[in-house]
Parts: structure tokens; sequence; C-alpha cells
């Protein structure tokens, strides 16, 4: 592409903000691309490696206060690695991963320096949710350690999946997490409800994780599974254990959501809590 941009900012000897016609404004990345620039000056396209837009000020503006505080040879990494992350993911990322990605990169990395563990409950609930992206995020620590010797926690590798999945969703990570904590909150109620401890690498286990994240899902987009009353009525007679505590994980999550939760889900959640409690 050999469109003509004007530089407006230079961030770094890699990284610099230039004008574009239609976009208002646009990230340019390549090694050496603000070396020996300034503000003024014209550059095309094609000088860069990787390209994109920041509209949300609020994340161009930490994007720019980042930087400073960055090793440059990690922003040139960045790159390699996002081009890794997209080309697994087989689709464009949101343009936000750009800024909170690296972000956490450049904590995680300072974190492993000074052998301070970072822990992370939902590590096992995000494996089961997001295989893809857990298994592109332990690409990308392996990338870290080729690169920089360095050695993340298998905490590490949950966080990376959940930008990653933020990034192909164009879901918050805020909005992600409270529903990982939900489901959390809901298998802890099966457990303590049913006096039992759920073997987390058992296949029973992930289908009921896979369905409580579904169930989740349907709330918001006002989906039902369809009105099966006389499969119902014959669940709660022949498992009323699992039928009612069901109920209870559904109005757990009415209450956390704030939305009604359709009635049909408590037979497929019936279902998941019978196998998984009789095997266990």
């Amino acid at each position: 592409m050999e469109q003509q941009l004007k530089i407006e900012k230079i961030l770094n000897n890699n990284v610099l903000i230039a004008a574009h016609p239609t976009f208002e404004e646009v990230v340019l990345i390549g090694k050496g691309i603000g070396f020996n620039r300034k503000k003024g000056d014209d550059i095309s396209f094609d000088k860069a490696d990787k390209t994109f837009l920041l509209s949300n000020e609020r994340e161009k503006e930490q994007y720019v206060n980042l930087l400073p505080y960055i090793d440059e040879k990690l922003i040139d990494f960045m790159n390699d690695v996002l081009h890794h992350v997209e080309s697994r993911m087989g689709q464009e990322l949101n343009q936000h991963i750009h800024v909170a990605l690296t972000d956490h990169l450049a904590f995680a990395i300072n974190r492993a320096k000074q052998n301070l563990q970072f822990s992370n409950p939902f590590l096992l609930e995000i494996e089961s949710l997001y295989p893809k992206e857990y298994q592109v995020a332990m690409e990308v620590v392996t990338l870290i350690y080729d690169e920089m010797g360095i050695q993340f926690p298998d905490g590490e590798v949950g966080f990376i999946a959940l930008h990653i999945h933020s990034a192909v969703t164009d879901k918050t990570l805020r909005e992600i997490n409270r529903h990982n904590q939900l489901i959390s909150k809901l298998v802890k109620i099966v457990e303590d409800t049913m006096q039992v401890s759920i073997d987390k690498n058992s296949v029973d286990y992930h289908r009921l994780v896979q369905h409580l994240h579904r169930a989740i899902d349907r709330v918001y987009q006002d989906e039902n599974v369809g009105d099966e009353i006389r499969l119902a009525k014959m669940l709660k007679e022949e498992y009323p254990v699992c039928y009612n505590l069901a109920w209870k994980l559904i109005k757990v999550m009415q209450k956390q959501l704030n939305k009604p939760v359709d009635e049909s889900e408590a037979i497929y959640l019936t279902i998941h809590l019978q196998r998984l409690t009789h095997k266990s």
C-alpha cells in the first residue's frame, strides 16, 4: 500500500502515530520506523510491519503512556506475537489487544524476573471454556521463553488466553471475568450441595462448565432451549435432588446476571448434574 500518511507523533524508534484520511489516526509499528523521523514527515503504509487503529481515546492515552516504560525489543517482539495469534486463531483481532496484551505481558515479564507468582483461580475453567485460545496462549508462552528465556507460571497462560478470547469476541475482560466467576460460584454450589469433590479433569466437569457458559450466553441473547414439559416432570420425579439443585443454580444466575433464565435450562442442567454426581 503506497498511501502516504503524515507523522503526528514519534513514540519510539519502532512505533509512531500518523494521520489517516479516513481513520484519523493509526499506529504504525516496524523495526526502526521512527528512527531519524520527525513530526510532519510523510511516511507510507508499506514502511510498517503492523498497523492498527486506536479509536478509543482512553486506550490511545494508555498506549502512549505505556510505551516509555517498555523495552523497544518487546514492542518489536509483540508484533511477532500478535501475528502468530492472528494466524492461529484464523481471524483479525480486536485492536484493543495491542494495548491490553502488551500491558499485561510487560508486567508479567517483570513479575517473572522477580520470581513473583501470580495465581489464577479460574485456570481450569478457562482451559475448559476456551480450549483454542488456551492452546494459542501456551504457544505465546513458549515464544516468550524462546525469545527471552523467561518461564511463565501456568496461571499466566490463562490470563493470556482471556486476552485472546476478548480480542476475538469483542467482549471486555471485565465481562469475561464476571462470567468465569459466576461459573466457579455455580460449580462450588454443586459441590457443597451434593457434598462431592468434582474431578476438574473429568469429561463431565468440562461438559458442565461448557453448558453453564452456553446458558449464560443464551441469557444475553434471549434464546431458549425448547419447551419440554413432560421431560421436566420426569426428571423432577426421577432425580429430585439434581432437579432442585438445577433450579438453585438458575436462581443464582438470574440474580447475578439480573436477567431471566429460560425454565427449560433446568432440564439440561439436571441431566449434567445427575451424570456428574452419579460418577462422583
